[in-house]
């Protein structure tokens, strides 16, 4: 039976197609307003690109600037700091665009400057953060970058800096001489995690703006390294990091809070952490200087494994590959390899030094460790020259100390420890080792064996052929090391807290080494980069001297006398300088060697793709 259409129901009916009709209008409407959004962003981009364009063309002085009436071209002039990145926009091939694409060998466990101990973490941040001066890598003299000038008092205790007044930070928010005062206050907060500045800030009495765009640091005493501690400092805008003044500690455990005036920023300056794994950077479209950088994005792949990240550099998803010493020859000779490479085998001149660390102090109480008589031991112990050759396949040189072999700080006349078994089981017997149940293993006075943890990154497969040669190698001497392979994150949580017997790592190292972060007594503190307890008054007595010496020819002895301390106290196990083993891709151009050694990373940027080679379009 069919029922007839009453008049109540074409009133809802026609209820209902209304409000169909009017769902999809608003759809409709909707669309319509991410469709615009869309192309706004396009057009922002594309206006940012344009002003990119504009500035770097006007920089460079291909295009003429008419100045009122007149028509004469006029060439700007480019910061002393941007001149090589201007070189290179001058090559023929030159273009803007693309990515650098890189990996890191294990996972970051902060980006926050001063909380982050790890190197990786700052190579992220050099490409967001600045400071006043910047090293020129050819003459090695300092140059201004957002310092325009500056003077040194007479006496050398008062620098004072003239900054730029076009620089802002990666929000808009303008860079003044407030921001760089409040770096230093910030940074000299007790309640902010930051030791390891606080150790060499501490030689300044005061920063303070004079104007706008005036800063004047004042040293409590003569410090020889003044100028590049003032000058080099980030410096951290106050807006954004102040308010964690009220809150250190929501600051001490934060993963990502990275924002500056850099050529590159966070997506988000706030929210990276440690799950996300890679690190991306992009392109600050707001970046001040005189030289726009040349990559879109910065991107770093987390690839622990050895195999994996050869394999991802061949398959062309990251730009550079570092070999090892035991796959380097062959991949040489590897024509898929060298088709797609530039190759670099080189020592960097500023290469750190690796080492293994005894810690003599634990819970409290000294270790074993704690007599340089064991520790001289455990040098002589330590076959380096084997290690070299048998490990890294010559691609390295022994380390005798922090300096360099070819710093002024070191004296030629110190030779690096040399294998000496005997000498070795002397020094233990003269402390009291000896096999007293003879089962191949030394015991002290009271019995206890002479055993201990060797703690090392386990992914670095090199170190670990290291640990097992040693192992072998102590072994000799009735001495029992226990390999201990560990995750970064937990490495470095006991390097913190000082929880290991002895550890294997390196250190970076720079022109002149400073090694009173490491060495100095003061610095065996909670949090302190002496983190194996090392204390010598002697030692500390010259490192204050030569840091409070500004005239270098005085310095360098004292200096000199410094590394004879350490030789003869061994607090680490000085290792070896390692050979850098690269292989670049050949769409990255205009790679160049310097004083500093490879100009790949330096800032201001130097590197760029040709359009053509480009891969990445974002």
């Amino acid at each position: 039976m069919q029922k007839r259409l009453t008049a109540k129901d074409w009133i809802l009916y026609a209820l209902i197609a209304v409000l169909i009709t009017l769902l999809l209008l608003v759809m409709y409407q909707i669309d319509r307003q991410w469709l615009r959004l869309t192309e706004m962003q396009t057009a922002l981009q594309a206006q940012a690109k344009d002003m990119r364009d504009l500035r770097s063309a006007v920089s460079s002085g291909t295009l003429a600037r008419s100045d009122n009436a007149a028509t004469a071209t006029t060439t700007p002039a480019v910061a002393a700091a941007f001149n090589r990145a201007h070189a290179m926009t001058q090559q023929a091939g030159y273009a803007q665009g693309d990515w650098s694409v890189n990996a890191f060998g294990n996972n970051l466990k902060t980006l926050t400057p001063l909380v982050s101990t790890d190197a990786y973490a700052s190579d992220v941040q050099s490409y967001v953060q600045e400071s006043l001066i910047t090293r020129n890598p050819d003459t090695l003299e300092w140059e201004g970058l957002i310092a325009k000038s500056w003077q040194v008092s007479a006496d050398g205790l008062t620098i004072t800096f003239q900054m730029r007044d076009d620089v802002t930070f990666s929000d808009g928010k303008p860079l003044t001489a407030d921001d760089v005062a409040f770096t230093f206050n910030f940074i000299m907060t007790e309640a902010i995690q930051a030791p390891r500045e606080r150790a060499y800030l501490e030689k300044i009495a005061s920063v303070k703006a004079n104007g706008k765009y005036e800063v004047v640091f004042t040293y409590k005493e003569p410090y020889f390294e003044a100028l590049s501690l003032a000058g080099g400092m980030t410096i951290f805008p106050k807006h954004f990091y102040e308010p964690y003044l009220k809150t250190p500690q929501a600051f001490n455990e934060s993963k990502g809070l990275l924002l500056g005036s850099g050529p590159y920023q966070m997506p988000d300056p706030k929210g990276w952490t440690p799950d996300k794994g890679n690190v991306e950077l992009v392109r600050n479209e707001r970046y001040w200087g005189d030289v726009q950088p040349s990559y879109n994005r910065i991107l770093w792949k987390i690839i622990q494994n050895d195999s994996a990240r050869l394999t991802t550099y061949r398959n062309g998803e990251i730009d550079a590959y570092g070999a090892r010493p035991n796959e380097y020859a062959d991949l040489k000779q590897d024509p898929q390899m060298m088709g797609k490479s530039q190759n670099f085998e080189y020592m960097p001149p500023v290469a750190g030094y690796s080492y293994i660390g005894w810690n003599q102090e634990r819970g409290g109480k000294p270790t074993r460790f704690a007599d340089k008589r064991v520790r001289q031991a455990m040098s002589h112990l330590t076959d380096v020259q084997r290690v070299i050759k048998d490990v890294f396949l010559d691609y390295a040189e022994p380390a005798v100390s922090p300096f360099s072999n070819t710093s002024k700080q070191h004296d030629p006349a110190l030779q690096p420890y040399a294998f000496n078994l005997e000498k070795a089981q002397a020094l233990l017997k003269e402390v009291g080792y000896e096999d007293r149940n003879k089962d191949g293993v030394l015991e002290d006075a009271a019995g206890q064996p002479f055993e201990f943890k060797l703690t090392y990154f386990d992914a670095n497969e090199d170190t670990k052929r290291m640990v097992l040669l040693l192992k072998d190698l102590y072994a000799k001497a009735g001495v029992k090391m226990i390999p201990f392979p560990q995750e970064w994150p937990v490495m470095l949580e006991s390097l913190n807290k000082k929880d290991f017997d002895a550890i294997t790592l390196g250190w970076t190292s720079g022109i002149e080494t400073d090694i009173y972060q490491m060495f100095h007594s003061s610095q065996a503190k909670t949090d302190g980069d002496n983190t194996i307890s090392y204390k010598n008054p002697a030692l500390d007595s010259l490192i204050d001297k030569a840091r409070a010496t500004v005239d270098e020819a005085t310095r360098m002895p004292l200096w000199q006398q410094a590394e004879h301390i350490m030789y003869d106290d061994q607090p680490y196990t000085f290792l070896m300088r390692r050979k850098t083993l690269a292989f670049i891709d050949k769409r990255i151009h205009n790679l160049q060697m310097t004083k500093l050694g490879l100009n790949r990373g330096l800032l201001p940027l130097e590197n760029y793709v040709p359009s053509a080679q480009q891969k990445y379009q974002q």
